[in-house]
């Protein structure tokens, strides 16, 4: 019995770009693991979410195997996954600009250890708000987001048709400076009370001039500093999701236009 065996070139296409879109964004967002993990488990996590993402798979209308158009097409995708990955990369490094700033002011820079994802030595509050993002940002469902994006975006624009505008590029520039404003607010009450410890040494170093207040002033610093922070790390999980909810609203008002 003669059996004719057809393969649906377009579908292989959409598969392509899909994976094209996925990949750049696990290359850009910091997920705890994935990044020191093994490039065949970063691999296999991409071609898992391409696959999940099946009922909306675009079919380009392309016939035969046309090299050029479909190098084009992939460069526009993965470039449009490294834009989300960008994007969301910026909410977990607010609570890394947080640690740097706390760190610098409390004398944790001085304690470093080795960063698990990166291999580098860091201090090792960093490594530590690190960590906290990465549990706040699977335990706010935020990665359910991202597919959720992902999803969003090959309904909403076509395969290989994405292309920076200058409203994009504000938009992701508007996340960029959010960093700031999210590592500023996490860092605020740590960096209130340190300048009112070194306003009492100075006023202390002023009155009574033979104490040696140096020696003192940085243990007493770290030990209330590490005090504070925790007793003010509640708020931490408020203003992570405040900020994702905004990161969020932002790629998918953009996906909608």
């Amino acid at each position: 019995m003669h059996v004719d065996l057809t393969f649906n070139l377009s579908r292989l296409y959409g598969f392509l770009l899909v994976l094209a879109r996925v990949s750049g964004v696990i290359v850009m967002v910091p997920i705890p693991g994935v990044s020191a993990g093994t490039n065949s488990s970063r691999i296999f996590l991409a071609v898992a979410l391409a696959i999940a993402l099946f009922p909306v798979w675009p079919a380009p209308a392309v016939e035969g195997p046309v090299v050029g158009t479909l190098l084009g097409w992939t460069a526009s995708e993965a470039a449009f996954g490294l834009t989300i990955g960008v994007a969301v990369a910026f909410l977990l490094e607010g609570v890394q600009m947080a640690a740097q700033v706390i760190g610098l002011q409390a004398g944790y820079s001085f304690a470093s250890t080795v960063d698990p994802t990166t291999q580098a030595d860091t201090t090792s509050l960093q490594v530590l708000s690190q960590l906290l993002a990465g549990s706040l940002f699977f335990a706010f469902g935020f990665d359910r987001f991202v597919i959720r994006i992902l999803a969003r975006s090959l309904e909403s624009i076509p395969a290989g048709a994405y292309a920076l505008t200058s409203s994009l590029v504000e938009a992701v520039t508007r996340l960029g400076s959010a960093i700031f404003v999210t590592g500023l607010q996490l860092a605020a009450p740590v960096l209130a009370l340190m300048l009112l410890l070194d306003i009492a040494f100075a006023v202390l170093g002023r009155l009574q001039t033979h104490l040696q207040l140096l020696s003192l002033s940085f243990s007493i610093k770290m030990l209330l500093g590490l005090s504070f922070l925790t007793g003010i790390l509640s708020f931490f999980p408020a203003v992570f999701a405040k900020s994702g909810a905004a990161t969020f609203q932002t790629l998918l008002r953009l996906l909608s236009h």
